[in-house]
């Protein structure tokens, strides 16, 4: 949900302050970072599997219930619900689980055993959870100012990326024609940034060694586009089919800041892949504080340099709220616990959904395969351009496992070749080193082998169900509503969607 804020107007003096504050908290990350003050005075801590799910909120008719605050209470536990952007989200903040051995096993049906419970608070209030990249029912209408959360800090937000703007933001994006069927475009103009909360995700999270982390960022760069490809789950919104991950241009576009003209001038959106490889993480936030304007300006009175020099370890409050506000899709966390500083990698491109075990096996390939390429020999990102893992992206958001990429030393292949023939033994390589028992790896991994060889993601379902209930003589607003009382039965039957009968 990102860090609570409490004014409600900012002044250009603010802002002012604002920016010297983040570039005070960069000069004492930098100062931490060179004087060792993430070292732990005990052994590191065992690898753990942490992750944040965004749910979309949906009535028996599988039209977008909005409803969160009613849900929220009915579940009545805030340290793992929380509300997200609009009123038919909600976000669930599982806790971590080891890597090692069978832990993973406990993880999910600890999950699975929470969302049940879960759907049977919230069934008096006509709604139900459901795991998805992008809500097809979702209309334009649904998308309006008035479907924010009540929460000062979305409202605030809002109101702040459309003074940037100056103007409403635009959807725009051309299709993946459906098979016998014409090429589909969304062109719409909103007045908010709810198209943002349409964009649902799995977001996992991993704690990385300073003098590590730069291997690790790379790492995910260069994996986003195999992760998208493998979990492409949100060929809808608006009644039109688009990409076979939309969430991937919609989120781009549904919280930019840059009228045409400064996009022309090659300013850098908010939403960013990035543009080079890193040598350490402060690269990262120095590239925050150089290149983007605050949204949250809130100051607090904390001197980050005084802290340290009194020995104690600073929050960075700006540094984390500004941070907070550039949504890289593999983001860079500072945090303490426990009154120790530490960073994260946050990997945000996967989309919700479509079972509990799905995620789960996005989560084991994500952590194996980060960890075996960050371990080889020869580091693959000396050994392609960042353009090309950029290009990989948009090719696995845009066409899933049609999507051609490419990969050092075996050139362009399929997405499904790649991850079969290359990333899939990386994976469980990787797994193998975290310390995950062999019967957790094959029952996570065969799953990502069992997308590659149907080549049936939860998008590939969704776009193939359509046109089955269009041919029969539906029109597309019934077909996506039968389509998606089907995907919700499969997602409480838990099996993985490969097998899923279309």
């Amino acid at each position: 949900m990102g860090r609570e804020v409490t004014s409600r107007t900012f002044s250009r003096a603010d802002r002012r302050l604002f920016r010297q504050k983040v570039l005070m908290c960069a000069d004492a990350l930098e100062r931490m970072l060179k004087e060792g003050a993430f070292r732990d005075d005990i052994d590191p801590p065992r690898p753990m599997l942490g992750m944040e799910i965004e749910f979309n909120l949906v009535h028996a008719d599988m039209m977008p219930a909005m409803s969160n605050n009613a849900v929220l209470e009915s579940i009545g536990d805030d340290a793992v619900f929380q509300t997200e952007l609009g009123q038919f989200n909600v976000e669930m903040n599982v806790k971590p689980g080891p890597l090692v051995g069978d832990g993973t096993f406990d993880l999910e049906r600890t999950l699975r055993a929470s969302l049940s419970v879960v759907d049977a608070r919230i069934h008096r209030h006509d709604a139900q959870l459901v795991m998805i990249g992008m809500l097809p029912t979702l209309e334009l209408e649904h998308l309006d100012r008035e479907w924010i959360s009540a929460n000062p800090r979305y409202e605030l937000l809002n109101e702040q990326i459309f003074a940037a703007r100056g103007e409403d933001i635009e959807l725009d994006l051309e299709g993946v024609a459906l098979e016998g069927r014409p090429q589909e475009q969304l062109r719409a103009d909103s007045n908010s940034v709810v198209p943002e909360a349409a964009c649902t995700s799995l977001q996992l999270h991993l704690r990385v060694a300073p003098e590590e982390f730069a291997a690790h960022w790379n790492a995910a760069q260069c994996l986003a586009g195999a992760q998208v490809a493998l979990a492409a789950n949100s060929p809808f919104l608006a009644g039109k089919a688009l990409w076979h991950e939309s969430r991937i241009p919609i989120f781009e576009q549904a919280t930019d800041t840059r009228p045409l003209e400064l996009e022309n001038q090659g300013v850098r959106p908010r939403v960013w892949f990035g543009e080079r490889w890193i040598s350490s993480v402060f690269d990262l936030f120095e590239e925050n504080s150089r290149y983007f304007p605050a949204l949250l300006p809130e100051v607090t009175d904390v001197d980050p340099a005084a802290e340290l020099d009194a020995g104690r370890i600073p929050d960075l409050s700006e540094l984390q709220m500004h941070n907070g506000t550039i949504y890289r899709w593999n983001r860079p966390v500072y945090d303490c616990a426990d009154g120790k500083p530490h960073l994260r990698i946050e990997n945000r491109v996967l989309p919700a959904g479509p079972t509990v075990l799905d995620i789960m096996a996005n989560a084991a390939f994500y952590y194996g395969a980060l960890r075996g390429l960050v371990e080889a020999d020869q580091p693959v990102w000396t050994r392609m351009s960042f353009n090309a893992a950029e290009e990989n992206l948009r090719a696995g958001a845009q066409h899933g496992m049609d999507a051609e990429m490419y990969w050092p030393g075996v050139g362009t292949l399929g997405a499904d070749e790649l991850v079969l023939r290359r990333l899939l033994p990386i994976a469980d390589q990787g797994l193998t080193a975290f310390g995950l028992s062999q019967k957790a790896r094959d029952r996570y991994l065969s799953v990502i082998e069992g997308r590659c060889l149907t080549r049936q993601t939860g998008a590939a379902w969704q776009r193939a169900q359509v046109v089955r209930h269009e041919d029969a003589g539906m029109n597309r607003r019934d077909a996506l509503a039968a389509m998606m009382r089907q995907y919700v039965e499969n997602m409480r039957d838990g099996s993985p969607v490969h097998t899923w009968r279309v």
